[in-house]
């Protein structure tokens, strides 16, 4: 059976889900980004880039040892993760999570995001019963994000809501991209030969080394979906497109809760956020938003994602 015929049973439309996820994951990504994040967690302690982000982001699951982080984070390796160690002996999770809600509040004032009250709360009649009827079985991501209370301040509310959902995609991602056999090492490649995330970035934040990064080429030159000097092939791209339509259509039952009209209210409410961001140069890359491609589930299906080495469907058992 295709993984994606398990999913693809939401009246939900594809192009919308595709829009609101891009959008979602924008207009949380600042956060990776701002310079209010390293500063608060050196008032914690932690001065490297590593160590805070990782305690920032994994504060949500608790004080867990890094192993339990790398294996929610799916696409970093061992060694970047280890960085972490210790981070909950300078903090306590709920302070890590604390100084991550400062930050977010401080570069919001920074860079001047101005949504009004009345589109604040109607973002939230958006997005509250997306949020509270998620199902979060194998999210771990989203299910965390979802467990922290919320903070007092009304946008940084709402951003904590984003998250919840931005987190609910990426889980559902490791779920399709775990299916189909593509690893942990080999995803990153795959993305970067695709022209979907910048190859330094991704070097410099996931620590892959070059014998590893070399091994997981060969891995995808043997699919068909790299050539010999590792540019991405036509089936490398249709694969690449199929696990996006994948992730959507697991992430199209989502959106149920306001339809395809709400699911496009809020897209174009929650877009200023990041418009603001950008505006203020806080990315080195251009970050995609909107719906830029066509979210053809058919025509995806087609591609060599669905199969694994031996020809079966990945999903098969």
């Amino acid at each position: 059976m295709h993984l994606a015929n398990t999913f693809a049973r939401a009246d939900t439309d594809l192009n919308a889900v595709r829009e609101v996820s891009l959008t979602v994951n924008a207009t949380h990504l600042f956060v990776y980004f701002i310079p209010e994040a390293p500063e608060e967690a050196a008032k914690l302690g932690v001065t490297e880039y590593a160590p805070a982000y990782f305690a920032l982001r994994s504060a949500p699951m608790g004080a867990v040892p890094w192993q339990v982080t790398l294996a929610a984070f799916y696409n970093f390796s061992p060694r970047s993760v280890r960085a972490m160690a210790g981070v909950w002996d300078t903090a306590s999770p709920q302070e890590w999570q604390a100084a991550r809600f400062t930050a977010v509040d401080r570069a919001m004032r920074r860079v001047g995001v101005s949504l009004t009250a009345d589109q604040i709360a109607e973002a939230r009649s958006l997005i509250d019963p997306v949020v509270a009827s998620a199902d979060h079985a194998g999210k771990t991501m989203a299910a965390a994000n979802a467990s922290v209370p919320l903070p007092d301040d009304p946008l940084v509310a709402l951003w904590q809501h984003i998250t919840v959902l931005r987190e609910w995609r990426g889980d559902a991602h490791i779920t399709v991209l775990a299916a189909g056999g593509l690893g942990p090492c080999d995803c990153n490649v795959l993305q970067t030969a695709t022209g979907h995330f910048p190859e330094a970035i991704a070097r410099a934040t996931r620590l892959w080394d070059d014998e590893e990064v070399a091994a997981a080429t060969t891995r995808l030159v043997a699919r068909g979906w790299l050539d010999a000097d590792g540019a991405a092939t036509d089936a490398g791209i249709a694969a690449r497109e199929q696990i996006e339509v994948e992730t959507d259509e697991h992430c199209a039952a989502l959106w149920t809760p306001i339809g395809d009209a709400g699911v496009r209210r809020l897209t174009s409410l929650i877009r200023p956020i990041h418009d603001a961001f950008t505006a203020a140069g806080t990315y080195p890359f251009r970050v995609e938003t909107g719906d830029t491609r066509s979210a053809d589930p058919e025509a995806a299906r087609q591609a060599p994602f669905s199969r694994s080495r031996d020809e079966r469907t990945c999903s098969a058992g």
